[in-house]
């Protein structure tokens, strides 16, 4: 969510460690649980240095190759329909070289909101938003397909209705590739069953709120997380807290309470409240979906068997400042991996965490903690140098070689340093 407008965040001292997690008690409170001795070891981190690459995403390709995107401006009167950024890398992320995804005239345009997805036979799906920075406005959604390992690419755009945003795309197991994005009057969803020659707007998921996540599950199902912020933050429907969820492609929904309360903080500026936007979910292989949040300084964990219909809840970590932006991704049977921040100023840090989610509902998730670390994104306010979280999640990922990945921005206008950050995590 581009909205040229930084978070304010609960501020103080650093958040350092702090390992608690539990199911909620009557009481509220984290009850103690299991926290596995190992650790997540931080390995130091791959930077590459070639154009922003602001609220990053990243995707393995079958053959090893790695792709990764951010949204490539925040400067006023850049043009929305400019060439977006895509690096890959043959190396485990070593090294990252430009892709070249064609020009404007091709449909390449976008500098804003990104995604990525892998098809199961490699073809390469990226989405990409344009963004008016003069009238703070979403200006389109276009998609680009890649079947040569990004190559050779085809653009398509999907909508160039006011106040576009949030763009999100996954692949079912079958090769349809889902399209989901938000501009005020509802979710929006379009559907390519051929490799992405061509797309069919669907119905609209629902009439209100915002494009929080998608996931996809193992046997197809889809999931879309509707939130009341939605069109760059122009538009707020109260009340709107719903996980939608469809077994047949998109053509009919299922849609559910939201596990979990929140407080939203419709302008980002109210430091009482948490910020939010990414409100991330996740499938297991067993077709069990997980949901990840902030309830202010606990991170909460939810699991549902039942396609979303009900819900078992867990504190997963609980700090001493707010914690805000958490990310969630799932492999295997309830092998999950998580990040977030906490804290403000110089005191913000980025958390992961690795989580094994209980088989039965009396037992709580195992919890490996990497050490906290921080991201190199800094904004000005009031002539003061300040980090920022470069986004509103920070991504993470399986690695087919194992450990995890994540991917961060880097943001440092008076050094003259824009890219990203690469980041292996192994359990030690």
């Amino acid at each position: 969510m581009p909205r040229g407008r930084t978070p304010s965040i609960l501020a103080s001292s650093v958040l350092l460690a702090v390992a608690c997690a539990g199911e909620r008690g009557e009481t509220g409170g984290p009850a103690e649980i299991r926290t596995d001795e190992a650790r997540l070891v931080l390995a130091a981190p791959v930077e590459h240095l070639e154009g922003l690459a602001r609220e990053p995403m990243f995707v393995e390709h079958p053959d090893g190759t790695l792709f990764l995107s951010g949204y490539g401006s925040q400067v006023t009167g850049v043009d929305p329909r400019s060439v977006p950024n895509l690096w890959k890398s043959s190396d485990g992320g070593s090294t990252w070289t430009r892709v070249d995804v064609g020009t404007a005239e091709d449909g390449a345009i976008g500098n804003s909101d990104v995604d990525l997805a892998i098809a199961p036979d490699g073809t390469l799906y990226f989405a990409a938003m344009g963004f008016n920075r003069s009238t703070f406005e979403g200006t389109h959604i276009a998609i680009g397909v890649s079947g040569d390992v990004g190559e050779t690419w085809s653009w398509t755009l999907l909508s160039e209705d006011r106040f576009d945003d949030r763009p999100w795309v996954a692949v079912t197991p079958d090769g349809s590739a889902h399209v989901v994005w938000n501009d005020g009057a509802g979710v929006a969803h379009a559907v390519s069953t051929d490799g992405g020659r061509s797309w069919t707007e669907r119905d609209r998921i629902h009439p209100q709120g915002g494009s929080s996540h998608l996931a996809i599950g193992p046997a197809g199902e889809l999931a879309v997380r509707v939130t009341p912020l939605s069109a760059s933050g122009h538009s707020f429907d109260a009340g709107v807290e719903l996980i939608a969820v469809s077994t047949d492609g998109g053509s009919a929904w299922s849609k559910h309470p939201a596990p979990g309360e929140r407080d939203w903080n419709p302008t980002f500026r109210d430091p009482g409240k948490v910020p939010r936007w990414v409100e991330p979910i996740a499938w297991d292989a067993a077709g069990a979906l997980f949901h990840l949040w902030s309830d202010g300084t606990d991170i909460r964990l939810a699991r549902s068997l039942d396609q979303g219909a009900s819900w078992r809840e867990w504190t997963i970590w609980h700090g001493s400042e707010v914690a805000f932006f958490p990310y969630l991704v799932a492999r295997g049977a309830g092998e999950l991996a998580a990040t977030w921040f906490s804290g403000s100023g110089d005191s913000m840090a980025a958390h992961v965490a690795l989580l094994r989610a209980p088989d039965g509902d009396t037992e709580e998730p195992n919890v490996i903690l990497a050490e906290p670390f921080q991201i190199d994104v800094w904004r000005e306010q009031e002539d003061v140098r300040v980090r920022d979280p470069g986004g509103e999640y920070l991504p993470i990922a399986f690695l087919s070689t194992g450990g995890l990945a994540v991917a961060a921005p880097i943001q440092d206008a008076p050094a003259d340093r824009f890219g990203f950050s690469w980041w292996i995590l192994d359990r030690s």
